[in-house]
């Protein structure tokens, strides 16, 4: 099995631990919908790398920043959007460097 950022591996006891925060908590971001945890097929939600770097962007936004969780997931959809965009365009620019280079 390949493991990558999204593969679901920590169970909440362990993510809550590495996040220096309590379990509760990871269900109210996720009934918040701020974060999405893959389940396994008992239900158990299950945390990916990935999933925990957002949880660390999430804190840092509420706790050094100071930023309240509707402010956090309207950064977050930003920042996704930003992101999508800036593929778009380096797609884009890759399209319009091949025709270029083909004489169009």
């Amino acid at each position: 099995m390949n493991f990558d950022d999204s593969t679901p591996c920590y169970v909440i006891s362990v993510a809550a631990r590495m996040l220096g925060i309590h379990a509760q908590t990871l269900r109210y971001y996720e009934k918040a919908r701020i974060i999405e945890p893959s389940r396994s097929s008992g239900r158990v939600r299950l945390y990916s790398n990935r999933d925990i770097e957002r949880l660390r962007q999430i804190r840092t936004l509420m706790d050094d920043l100071g930023v309240n969780l509707a402010g956090v997931e309207v950064i977050l959809r930003l920042t996704h959007r930003i992101a999508e965009m800036e593929r778009e365009l380096k797609q884009k620019d890759l399209e319009l460097k091949r025709l270029r280079e083909a004489g169009l």
